[in-house]
């Protein structure tokens, strides 16, 4: 049960005769009709436990979108119902207008569209709907909670996505120009055309020529169908926060941008979400819409404040793919000690593969290293700075590894981890 401003107004209002005459009689008609009117609003107002609720779920959205979430209300009782109703969604699904009122005559349905712009990324939930029943003369009402499961699937928004024009124009400049300035290993046949000055003598077909009158040579292109193995790390250090996003959703967008570039370059991509257990994993794209499997199972993923098992992760890479392939490590450079994790490995995944390895770099640091006007901003130059010396120490020794790095910016470590890989394709190396 729950009683109204409008009765409480008038229990105020009844407080004037009582004061013009305070005597026992006149307090006990008061109340005696105040509760009166109170038992007959709510006896009038229609019961909410009789009411038939159902919920037309939202599906999916990406963060920053919006989407609805219908609800119908059936009265199947035999009074109208004057009722607010309340979807009880989490707040950070962003709910514009929860809770609503509706008027539903007897045996007839109203529908409430309760509009979510999610704040987060993951699994969102609305457990239940809370009816408040009011009477007509909107003194009381009946309250009811009727369990009601919704559910939202917010999916990475994927912003990277603006530098996949550019890079797929360099992809497919680099599959078009003449393949014989990157022959051997690294490149697959692609046809045969008539020689010109300056090509390579040794790309000269002879069998071809023979047949014809004119000296032919074969042209070449960048392997395809190579293998792209992403790992992306979601233990402790993927929860920091780097301008005000966490590192975990970073990896999310620079993975998104490779995979989908490397699926466009004719490669197979497998995705791997691991700690120290596997989180998510995508196979190639063999099974369908490579984007749409990733932010599926991207979506719900968090970081897990432990530490990375980093002796797993060659077998994880193994169970994927036993042949030479492409290994992109998303992680940190700056988490534990380096030399007892990513550089041993890496050493292990180099011989054996071409390794990535990708990391967001705190923009904050190099702010902090010009900032040298009082002491305490001296202190905090000199810690960026030995942090910074860390990371280039790190990245100069996973280098001498044979191993790629990627350091830079939240916004830049996409477009420049996909910058790599176009390089490492054009070399022949993949």
């Amino acid at each position: 049960m729950a009683i109204t401003g409008r009765f409480v107004l008038l229990a105020f209002a009844a407080l004037v005769p009582i004061v013009l005459f305070p005597v026992w009689s006149t307090i006990l008609v008061i109340v005696t009709g105040l509760l009166l009117v109170l038992v007959l609003d709510l006896v009038v107002a229609a019961s909410p436990a009789r009411l038939v609720l159902d919920r037309q779920q939202p599906g999916n959205v990406t963060l920053e979108g919006s989407v609805d979430s219908v609800l119908t209300v059936t009265n199947s009782t035999g009074r109208t119902l004057r009722a607010e109703i309340r979807d009880a969604w989490q707040p950070s699904a962003g709910a514009a207008n929860p809770a609503q009122t509706l008027l539903v005559p007897p045996g007839e349905r109203r529908r409430m569209t309760v509009t979510l712009l999610p704040r987060r990324r993951g699994d969102l939930e609305s457990p239940h709907v809370t009816v408040r029943s009011f009477g007509p003369l909107g003194m009381a009402a009946r309250q009811r909670t009727l369990a009601l499961h919704g559910s939202l699937r917010v999916l990475p928004p994927f912003h990277s996505k603006r530098h996949l024009p550019s890079k797929l124009r360099k992809l497919r400049e680099l599959d078009g120009r003449a393949a014989v300035q990157i022959r051997g290993a690294g490149t697959e046949f692609d046809s045969l055309r008539d020689y010109v000055r300056g090509d390579d003598v040794r790309s000269i077909d002879w069998r071809a020529t023979a047949r014809r009158t004119s000296v032919v040579v074969r042209t070449w292109r960048p392997e395809r169908d190579r293998r792209v193995v992403i790992v992306l790390d979601t233990s402790r250090t993927a929860a920091a926060r780097i301008e005000d996003e966490p590192r975990l959703d970073t990896g999310m967008e620079a993975a998104l941008l490779l995979a989908v570039l490397a699926e466009r370059g004719g490669d197979r991509v497998d995705f791997l979400a691991y700690d120290r257990r596997l989180r998510a994993r995508v196979e190639s794209a063999s099974k369908g819409n490579l984007l749409g499997q990733l932010v599926q199972a991207m979506a719900p993923l968090e970081s897990e404040l432990i530490e990375l098992d980093w002796q797993q992760v060659p077998a994880q890479v193994r169970a994927v793919s036993a042949h030479r392939s492409l290994v992109v490590l998303l992680t940190a450079l700056d988490g534990g000690a380096p030399e007892e994790g990513l550089l041993p490995t890496v050493a292990q995944l180099s011989r054996h593969h071409v390794v990535i390895v990708a990391s967001v770099r705190d923009p904050l640091l190099s702010a902090m290293k010009e900032e040298r006007s009082t002491a305490s901003q001296v202190f905090r130059a000199a810690a960026a700075e030995r942090a910074l010396l860390e990371r280039a120490a790190v990245t100069v020794q996973l280098r001498n590894l044979g191993a790629e790095v990627v350091d830079a910016e939240p916004l830049d470590v996409p477009p420049m981890l996909a910058d790599t890989y176009i390089r490492l394709k054009a070399a022949g190396r993949l």
